[in-house]
C-alpha cells in the first residue's frame, strides 16, 4: 500500500546582529529538513505558515515552493533549506504545512509541527 508522508524537522536560531530590540524587531532563522518518509516519490508544491508573536498577533504566509524550489523527493531523500522571519516580540511560534503531490497524482499535506522562536536568554 502506498504511503504519502513527508517528515519535517526544524532548528531555530536568534539572529542578534540583524535584530533591533529597541525598535521591537527580532529576527530568527530556521533550518528545515523535509524527508520523504513515505513509499511514493512526491513533490513539494507550496507552503502555508502561521506565525504568531507573543502578543498573539498572527500572520499567515502562503506561497509556491520553498526558497525558490519545489523539491521532488524520492522515498528516503531529503531537502534542507534555511529561511527566516522577524517578530515584534522576543518570542513567538510558527507552524504550518506543505502541500505536496505524489508521482501518482495523490495530493497530501505535510504538517510542519509548531516550533518556538525565542531569544536564548529568555529560555528557562
Amino acid at each position: 500500500m502506498a504511503a504519502y508522508e513527508f517528515t519535517v524537522t526544524v532548528k531555530t536560531q536568534y539572529l542578534e546582529e540583524q535584530s533591533d530590540p529597541s525598535r521591537s524587531h527580532y529576527v530568527f532563522a530556521y533550518a528545515i529538513t523535509i524527508a520523504n518518509t513515505g513509499t511514493v516519490p512526491a513533490q513539494l508544491i507550496s507552503r502555508h505558515w502561521v506565525i504568531t508573536d507573543a502578543n498573539n498577533h498572527v500572520e499567515e504566509v502562503r506561497g509556491l515552493g520553498v526558497v525558490g524550489h519545489q523539491p521532488f523527493l524520492q522515498p528516503g531523500e531529503q531537502f534542507e533549506y534555511t529561511s527566516g522571519t522577524s517578530l515584534k516580540t522576543p518570542q513567538g511560534s510558527m507552524h504550518g504545512e506543505y502541500f505536496c503531490v505524489a508521482e501518482d497524482g495523490e495530493q497530501f499535506d505535510a504538517r510542519i509541527p509548531e516550533f518556538v522562536l525565542s531569544l536564548p536568554r529568555t529560555l528557562h
